[in-house]
């Protein structure tokens, strides 16, 4: 016998065994219709017995196997049913021949045997035989099962008379010697009278009995005579059939222990227990014994003690294994003894016991296996293994299984089967075919191992001719082993998935192979590593604002506390968390990724854009090429929404390698994210923004670079006028509808005069709505008036010449020309020029906030800022004001020092006086009459108002008021007359100097 029964289980001994085959020529799937259904009849039940007879059937098995049936009953075939397709009665009688030299194979050993031939009708099909059934169509064969009820009935019948004689034989010492094939030779020539071989005939027999009497469905009497033959053979040292006799003894006490079964498959069983009460009345006289005939056997053995107890069944099957590895020809019954042994330590839990049984059925020398015999072998030893849980070492033979079905001796590589075979081995080296698995916690197995199983995956499907399954295999090992990979292995692996995506590109799909297993796509979560994922605000000149009056319609009334100590919150929930500021339909928002390459070489990564739900987006893709092992890179990803709504964010795509990824923020627990929801307005206009005068890099302070669309820069000396034209042009979409223009003075260090920006915006809203792509243009006048005096005690040199600035003497005019000023520094000096020379910076903003579109139904607008920076030169100074009597008591001389400070020849004028030249750093006095100032007649605030105004600024308005009096009387102008410019100072600032 060379070959196994891998299936093969302890209760299989109490089977008898019925051989299915095919006669001539009949369909496969209707043959295996058939088979399934005859199978079907597993057990039945004996009439006017309490007995089962189990049946095992076979559609395939050797003659040479039958010759070992007396060694092992239930290895001997008892049953022989044919099915056989007949569409004639001109083909009857050839299909009976048939029928019977099928019968001949198994003859020495067959009980019965049954025809089920289909399609034949007419005369032939309507004779009554027992050995033939005859059915029109294999749909029409309601009886089936009936039949072979009957037919292992009439098996039984003759089981139990074959029981009858062996246990009744009266032949006294002529007992037969039962033989397995390779001992007949050994025996001819021994003395047949000697007691040693009278023994080693009754043990033997003694053990045949007890299979049929298993078989029978008498297992206490099976035990009985199991122990008898173990004792017979011991004592003759006939080892192969003692370990035969322990064998049954184990199995006997395995179906007792174990009704439910040991192989699983057979977990229908019914209980066969046989009990001690009822076992004597079942009980047939004349078993064995030394002398031929005994009595009652319930009398020799008590039952209880016949069965052995699980732990003595596994020494049971030591024993006999170790007997049956005498000899070499056993080494079949050995393997079967060893792969039944392990499912029963598999039922009792113990693995490593079980384990030991594997390793020895290892090392089995079975002779000349075939490709296939090998395959098998190692199949069922995984199998085997994974029944005892040693998935490791399962997986280790399926995988030799698997290279099996490709070694180099075989014609016709079987890849398909070496694929689907390592696919089974994936659970036992803690591998899946889901990438997910690998993102959660450390990496679990040995990435060695897992990477060259993948390899072979990948080489097996390639010749199995399924790139698509290479790639996909390929992409995996990259995505879950980068982590383990060397330089050289990196570079090697995705060279070659170029190669294969050159062919056949990768992508996101799932690939379902034929046997159903799915494959889910492998997202390259790693190639480029993404660290962070922050949606970008739009630049400040494109943000919307909400009309302040409509704040309240949109505030979240979510929650009545302010403030919960309780915050509960998961990763998920802030992922979602809304963010709050806006986008706008139609305008470009940006994404900010911060990745890095942990690949030894640079990454070309193509297509890569965003992935998002909730309105209609157009994602803008990107192609980006990172340095070898980056370190963080920014990436911006950009797109465009096409409508309102509430938009996610929930990942990123990539081309890398030929592979589309689609990565998805959810599976990516090490993402650092604020939120990846955002609220898209309607849509809104977009207004751009052109000066006549240059742009400037200065940022006016505490303004932001980001806050301003633009600043323009401009140098003016100190009273001088300038003209900023400025051209709004609309760039988007949507009609500008409203137009508002403010300003604001953002340095505060200068006091300004006056108004420093002015303009008028009837003429540009004369052209609202404006179209997509019209302009309108708005004239800015840039005034600057600082103050003109050269030192701050002016008003006190003033009133120190005795002349009251209301005009009445306190001391002789004479004291003003004699009196000395050693305090007053000359101007002439280096000192002074310094001081005289100063620039200062005025700097402003001019604020355009404007709307129009479906964003201004919805109360939104938008700001676009224009900073101003003027450098203000000084273009005259005042550094001594004095006053002298004149002629008219009505009037005075007002005396002023003015200082050029510039480099260029310049003109001061006033009303009804003299030009004054003065050349570059030149000083000189200017006399002016006056009507004297009458600073009483001004308006006086009322009490009230003075009660409740600050001080500081009653005091600012009175000065005000003044100023403007004596603006109007003095009107003092100046020019450069190299430039022909015109300035006009007013004595405004002279008079807030002074005071």
């Amino acid at each position: 016998m060379s070959v196994p029964d891998y299936m093969q289980s302890a209760e299989d001994h109490q089977t008898v065994l019925v051989v299915v085959q095919p006669v001539g020529i009949v369909p496969e799937d209707q043959f295996f219709k058939i088979y399934k259904r005859i199978a079907s009849v597993s057990q039945v039940s004996i009439r006017d017995s309490q007995r089962l007879l189990y049946i095992r059937y076979r559609h395939h098995y050797l003659p040479e196997n039958n010759e070992w049936g007396d060694f092992q009953t239930h290895r001997k075939v008892v049953g022989l049913i044919s099915i056989t397709t007949c569409a004639s009665a001109k083909e009857w009688p050839q299909t009976a021949e048939r029928f019977h030299g099928q019968k001949e194979v198994y003859s020495s050993t067959l009980y019965d045997s049954r025809l089920l031939a289909f399609g034949l009708q007419g005369e032939i099909a309507e004779q009554q035989r027992t050995d033939v059934a005859f059915y029109p169509s294999f749909e029409d064969c309601s009886d089936v099962e009936k039949r072979v009820e009957d037919f292992v009935e009439s098996i039984f019948i003759v089981l139990e008379s074959k029981r009858l004689d062996r246990a009744t034989d009266k032949s006294g010492d002529k007992i037969p010697l039962l033989c397995v094939p390779f001992e007949k030779k050994d025996f001819v020539g021994l003395d047949t009278d000697s007691r040693h071989y009278k023994k080693r005939c009754q043990g033997r027999m003694r053990k045949h009995v007890g299979d049929l009497c298993l078989q029978a469905g008498m297992l206490q009497d099976a035990l009985v005579h199991y122990h008898m033959a173990v004792e017979l053979l011991r004592g003759v040292n006939d080892f192969l059939w003692l370990g035969a006799a322990l064998e049954g003894l184990c199995s006997a006490s395995v179906i007792f222990h174990y009704p439910g079964g040991t192989a699983g498959k057979a977990a229908g069983r019914k209980p066969s227990i046989s009990q001690p009460a009822d076992a004597g009345k079942r009980h047939r006289p004349g078993a064995l014994t030394a002398n031929g005939i005994s009595a009652d056997t319930s009398t020799e053995i008590g039952r209880a003690k016949n069965c052995l107890s699980p732990e003595d069944i596994i020494e049971k099957y030591k024993e006999a294994i170790s007997y049956y590895g005498k000899y070499k020809n056993a080494g079949v019954i050995e393997l079967e003894a060893c792969v039944k042994a392990v499912r029963v330590l598999a039922i009792q839990k113990r693995a490593r016991e079980a384990s030991e049984f594997l390793q020895n059925a290892v090392y089995i020398n079975l002779g000349q296996l075939s490709e296939e015999e090998k395959i098998q072998r190692y199949s069922i030893l995984s199998e085997l293994y994974e029944l005892i849980g040693f998935h490791r070492k399962s997986a280790f033979f399926k995988r030799v299984a698997a290279m099996q079905c490709v070694a180099p001796t075989i014609p016709e590589p079987g890849w398909r089967a070496c694929y689907k075979l390592l696919l089974e081995t994936l659970p036992g080296y803690s591998l899946s075919l889901d990438p997910k698995d690998f993102s959660k916690g450390t990496h679990r197995g040995w990435a060695a191992v897992q990477m060259r199983l993948l390899h072979e995956l990948v080489y097996a499907s390639r010749r199995m001719g399924n790139p698509g399954l290479s790639v996909r295999h390929l992409s995996f090992l990259l995505q879950t082993m980068l982590d383990f990979l060397s330089d050289q292995e990196k570079k090697e692996v995705t060279q070659s998935l170029e190669n294969y995506t050159s062919k056949c590109p990768g992508g996101m799909e799932v690939i379902t192979l034929p046997d159903g297993l799915k494959l889910p796509p492998v997202p390259f979560t790693k190639l480029p590593i993404v660290r962070s994922v922050k949606l970008l605000n739009l630049p400040v000149s494109l943000r919307p604002h909400k009309v302040k009056g409509l704040l309240g319609q949109n505030m979240s009334t979510a929650s009545p506390f302010i403030y919960s100590p309780i915050i509960m919150h998961n990763r998920g929930e802030e992922r979602c968390k809304k963010i709050d500021f806006q986008w706008v339909q139609g305008d470009v928002c940006e994404v900010q990724l911060m990745v890095y390459n942990p690949m030894p070489y640079e990454l070309r990564v193509e297509n890569m854009g965003l992935l998002t739900s909730g309105v209609e987006f157009e994602s803008l893709p990107a192609a980006l090429s990172l340095p070898a092992e980056s370190g963080l890179y920014p990436v911006t990803l950009v797109g465009v929404p096409r409508t309102a709504g509430n938009i996610t964010v929930n990942g990123y795509h990539t081309s890398v390698f030929g592979v589309t990824s689609d990565c998805l923020l959810e599976g990516l627990p090490n993402v650092k994210t604020g939120g990846c929801l955002v609220e898209v307005i309607p849509s809104l206009p977009r207004l751009q923004l052109s000066t006549s005068l240059p742009r400037s890099a200065h940022t006016p302070q505490p303004m932001s670079k980001e806050e301003l669309s633009s600043t323009v820069s401009v140098q003016l000396f100190n009273g001088e006028t300038q003209q900023l034209t400025i051209t709004l042009e609309n760039i988007g979409s949507e009609d500008i509808e409203t137009l508002e223009l403010t300003s604001k003075i953002v340095s505060t260090k200068e006091k300004v005069f006056g108004e420093f920006l002015s303009w008028e915006l009837d003429e540009p809203l004369s052209h609202l709505p404006l179209k997509s792509g019209q302009a309108v243009t708005l004239t800015v006048n840039i005034k600057v008036k600082l103050d003109f005096s050269g030192q701050e005690n002016l008003l006190q040199d003033l009133n120190d010449d005795g002349i009251s600035v209301t005009g009445l003497p306190i001391s002789s005019p004479l004291r003003q020309v004699l009196k000395p000023r050693p305090e007053n520094k000359p101007v002439s000096s280096e000192s002074g020029k310094a001081e005289y020379s100063h620039i200062k910076s005025l700097e402003a903003v001019l604020n355009f906030k404007y709307s129009g579109g479906a964003g201004k139904v919805e109360g939104y607008y938008r700001e676009l800022s224009l900073g101003v920076h003027v450098d203000v030169e000084p273009s005259v100074f005042f550094t001594r004001v004095s006053t002298l009597p004149a002629t008219s008591t009505r009037q005075c001389y007002l005396l002023l020092d003015i200082f050029n400070p510039t480099e260029h020849e310049l003109t001061v004028t006033a009303k009804n006086n003299q030009d004054l030249v003065l050349h570059a750093s030149e000083c000189q006095r200017m006399a002016i009459q006056v009507d004297k100032f009458d600073f009483e007649s001004l308006p006086q605030p009322d009490q009230e108002t003075a009660r409740f105004t600050n001080p500081k600024q009653l005091e600012e308005e009175r000065q005000h008021a003044q100023g403007c009096q004596i603006n109007s009387k003095l009107g003092i102008c100046w020019s450069i007359i190299s430039f022909q410019w015109l300035h006009v100072w007013q004595s405004s600032d002279r008079e807030s100097s002074l005071s």
